[in-house]
């Protein structure tokens, strides 16, 4: 193997590992050979066609800014999937082709180009799997559905801006992706771009670094339907929060179309600038709330039907009875009773459904946000939520920002970077020194040790 292919892909992981838990980065990183980069694309080697679809669904943009930030603006990925383990078979296949804005670096084929010449032809990143023919309705999420279908058909006319806020996987991605494609069928004249609120950031960011701020402001007053997803991660960002502030005003001033997704309403969002949150209610604010158990249901029957699976009914409804979480958590029970069956030689039947079910509810982790770990450690020491964002040293402060940090850092797939953000507009460094300075003090201190003990388990009754 190149040693300089290793070496480049080394600085990749060490990248990742900052972005992602210590046990996603095991699980799904850790395995990863680069085979090959050639002609700008950089071939790299999975375990599985599940590991390729897994990252693919869950990662690639972190994959993408990061070669980007390593191997060179618009560098393409390629997946060498381990088919056949024994004959050390393999099938190399490609992205869903999300490589519209590559970055803004100074490659002869980076985005400040594309953005400079403004060309007709642009990829719009949309996941077109995703349409609302698949898109199953319930009274759960109605009114998000026919606000976006209202979008679809007069973008930037209807409800504009559209801020769509709930839970994560209750199909808030989903929804924006259909809005996307229908308008792309409908109006196949209009630009159309989806684009995550943390690619948004990396490529800012190296627009400010390689000086073609101007190129990339240009290129985004150029959409005609900008569809920016988990806003929520623009928060405490302000240089980022500017520059986006800008782009807004340009497109709606100019009747172009917004779509905004985030896990919580404008008026719950921590970090953001207020006149920001005030444009974002300019329009129409839509929740997609959890799944009932009707919509649950046909959410499993749709799924099985497309998977051409054939579940008994009584299997449906225990399935949406016990398991009370996201779209996504209800199609992975799909998923693991047909390998289940496949494996086992068994039929989906009740009894694999309660065992399947046992397992998911096992090691299923509750679902815990960054604000419940700053109230519950704010209110557990008695101090204003409000403190942590203060410049104050107080020693019980101190501790409920270094606790609130290292409590972040167990349960949440965050980076420190984000965690500093939202705790306390801190950095990168200071979030390592008070996850060390935590782990350090609960070796040594019984009492403290107690203490961590206790709001864990206000964390997990919540």
């Amino acid at each position: 193997m190149n040693s300089n292919l290793t070496t480049k892909w080394n600085r990749c992981l060490d990248i990742i590992r900052d972005n992602v838990s210590e046990s996603v980065f095991s699980t799904w990183f850790a395995d990863i050979q680069p085979l090959k980069y050639e002609n700008g694309t950089l071939t790299i080697q999975v375990k599985s066609n599940f590991v390729y679809e897994f990252l693919e669904g869950n990662y690639v943009d972190l994959l993408r800014s990061t070669l980007f930030k390593v191997m060179g603006n618009g560098t393409q990925l390629m997946y060498s999937v381990l088919t056949d383990k024994d004959n050390n078979l393999s099938t190399v296949v490609g992205t869903e082709g999300h490589n519209a804005v590559k970055g803004t670096g100074n490659s002869g084929n980076s985005a400040p180009k594309a953005m400079q010449e403004a060309v007709q032809e642009l990829d719009s990143m949309l996941i077109s799997r995703y349409t609302f023919d698949n898109f199953v309705e319930g009274v759960s999420n109605r009114l998000s559905r026919s606000v976006g279908a209202s979008v679809a058909d007069m973008p930037g006319r209807a409800f504009n801006p559209l801020f769509i806020h709930g839970a994560s996987g209750v199909g808030k991605t989903h929804l924006i992706n259909a809005i996307g494609v229908r308008i792309k069928e409908l109006h196949p004249e209009l630009r159309v771009l989806y684009v995550s609120a943390h690619l948004f950031q990396v490529q800012y960011t190296d627009s400010i670094l390689h000086k073609n701020f101007n190129d990339f402001m240009r290129f985004y007053q150029s959409i005609d339907v900008l569809i920016i997803d988990d806003i929520q991660e623009f928060a405490g960002l302000q240089k980022t929060q500017n520059a986006f502030f800008h782009i807004f005003n340009h497109l709606h001033l100019n009747g172009k179309q917004l779509i905004m997704t985030s896990d919580r309403s404008p008026a719950q969002l921590q970090g953001m600038e207020e006149r920001l949150i005030t444009r974002f209610k300019w329009g129409m604010t839509a929740e997609i709330e959890k799944p009932d158990l009707e919509l649950k249901k046909n959410i499993l029957r749709n799924k099985i039907y497309r998977d051409g699976l054939d579940f008994p009914e009584e299997v449906i409804s225990y399935i949406a009875e016990h398991v009370d979480s996201s779209i996504r958590d209800l199609e992975g029970i799909v998923v693991s009773l047909m390998a289940h069956s496949t494996i086992n030689n068994d039929d989906v039947d009740i009894n694999l459904a309660r065992r399947v079910v046992g397992d998911f509810s096992v090691y299923e982790k509750k679902s815990i946000t960054i604000d419940d770990i700053i109230k519950k450690v704010s209110d557990y020491y008695g101090v204003e939520v409000g403190a942590i964002n203060t410049r104050s040293r107080k020693r019980e402060v101190v501790q409920v920002r270094q606790v609130a940090m290292f409590l972040a850092k167990k349960y949440l797939d965050m980076s420190t970077s984000k965690i500093g953000q939202y705790v306390g507009n801190r950095d990168h460094a200071t979030v390592l020194h008070a996850c060390k300075a935590v782990a350090n003090l609960a070796d040594t201190d019984k009492q403290f040790r107690m203490e961590l003990n206790e709001i864990d388990l206000l964390l997990q009754s919540a």
